[in-house]
């Protein structure tokens, strides 16, 4: 969930209960309040009676009247403590019972006592109350309609340049030339991300083009004093007057210089595959490249007496000739090595599918360290880079390779 859409949720919720809890409390005291009124104008009505029977020494006419009643009952008690309480209102000439507020007291004519009970309609009171119920229920909906439209477009718009600095993010590639340009805002936040990202793309940027630079040099300077050693280790093995435990430890040296230049040359191309440095894409005919690459690969297969077959569909990709030549090499040559004699060499090209397959140790690797760097078999001559490089190539142009063991057979499987 984004963060708005949280940010929305919290005011909402927190929002609904204050209005909740604010409309009950409101209810509670307009309701306490209208009692109240009643009251006072029902102590008020009972004033002006004692005030009559005072002056006039008599009771009053009792009767109905259009929102009161007035009741004198004869009563021995010489003492009525005056009391409010609820009860019903009947409208005279009407069936209609309505909620009313009463009062009861005593008053003496004549040294005789009357209860009186005054009872008034609570009708207007309940309409006033139930209105303004209403009216706050009303008010309750249209302020949640509105933050919601606020928090739907007007706050969205708010976070409008964030989402762009986000995507900004999303498409970074340091190997760009172009650096990460922001558009200011009017939030300061929003201000001081963006100079931070600037700042620190712009960093970054420059220590990938020094660490380029190095890698490209130091591989470059490695290359000729590898080549000078190589042309001297092959001058020596043509000597004719070196002895046999000489030329073994010639043989030996010749062996770790070359693989230091095949070490040299697979890291350096991890390091262009890994930064996109490699841009010559084209439309490729797999299936002819796979029908190349065999025949190169075939007096391998056949010293090794390997029974090889080949289903090869053509399939079209958009790739890079050189990396796909080695991703083959790599996939081919690793099944091959890894092989055993008289073992199955499978190839299945077929909807957009690559499956090689091959025979060999009746254990399966580990998928989860067997595309890491230099991880390679006990019995392996090689540098552990092969599987490392076919990877990267894979994520490189978002093709999904897996592996998996099946009837003791190794299988690699790339969909385009």
């Amino acid at each position: 969930m984004k963060l708005s859409a949280h940010y929305s949720k919290a005011i909402i919720i927190i929002t609904i209960f204050v209005l909740l809890a604010g409309g009950v409390i409101y209810f509670f005291t307009i309701n306490r309040l209208g009692r109240n009124l009643l009251d006072r104008d029902l102590t008020e009505e009972f004033d002006e009676i004692v005030d009559y029977v005072n002056l006039n020494n008599k009771l009053p006419k009792q009767g109905d009247f259009e929102d009161d009643q007035r009741v004198f009952i004869k009563t021995n008690q010489v003492r009525i403590p005056l009391r409010f309480f609820d009860t019903v209102f009947n409208r005279s000439g009407e069936k209609k019972l309505e909620a009313g507020r009463a009062i009861s007291g005593l008053v003496s004519v004549k040294g005789e006592h009357y209860k009186v009970l005054i009872t008034e309609s609570r009708q207007s009171t309940e309409d006033l109350i139930q209105l303004i119920g209403l009216i706050t229920l009303v008010l309750l909906v249209s302020l949640l309609l509105i933050l919601f439209v606020t928090n739907r477009y007007i706050l969205n718009g708010l976070w409008k340049p964030f989402y762009q600095t986000l995507n900004k993010l999303k498409t970074f590639n340091i190997s760009d030339n172009e650096g990460v340009f922001l558009v200011g805002d009017k939030v300061d936040e929003f201000n001081e991300l963006n100079q931070a990202v600037h700042t620190m793309s712009s960093r970054v940027k420059n220590d990938y083009q020094h660490l380029k630079q190095f890698t490209e040099n130091a591989s470059h300077e490695m290359l000729t004093p590898l080549a000078v050693i190589t042309a001297k280790l092959d001058t020596l093995i043509q000597d004719e007057t070196l002895r046999a435990e000489q030329l073994d430890q010639i043989h030996e040296i010749y062996s770790s210089a070359s693989k230091l230049s095949r070490l040299n040359q697979s890291l350096l191309l991890l390091v262009k595959i890994e930064n996109n440095l490699i841009d010559n894409a084209e439309l490729l005919n797999l299936g002819g490249l796979i029908g190349q690459k065999m025949r190169q690969f075939n007096e391998l297969a056949v010293a090794k007496d390997l029974h090889v077959d080949d289903k090869v569909d053509d399939v079209i990709i958009m790739a890079s000739k050189y990396l796909v030549d080695i991703l083959l090499n790599n996939l081919f040559s690793n099944a091959i090595a890894h092989n055993v004699e008289g073992g199955q060499f499978i190839i299945n090209l077929a909807n957009n599918k690559l499956i090689v397959q091959n025979s060999g140790t009746g254990q399966p690797l580990d998928p989860n360290r067997l595309f890491e760097r230099f991880q390679k078999g006990k019995k392996s001559e090689g540098m552990g880079l092969g599987l490392t490089i076919v990877k990267n190539i894979c994520n490189l142009y978002r093709w999904k390779i897996v592996y998996s063991f099946e009837n003791s057979l190794h299988s690699f499987e790339i969909s385009f």
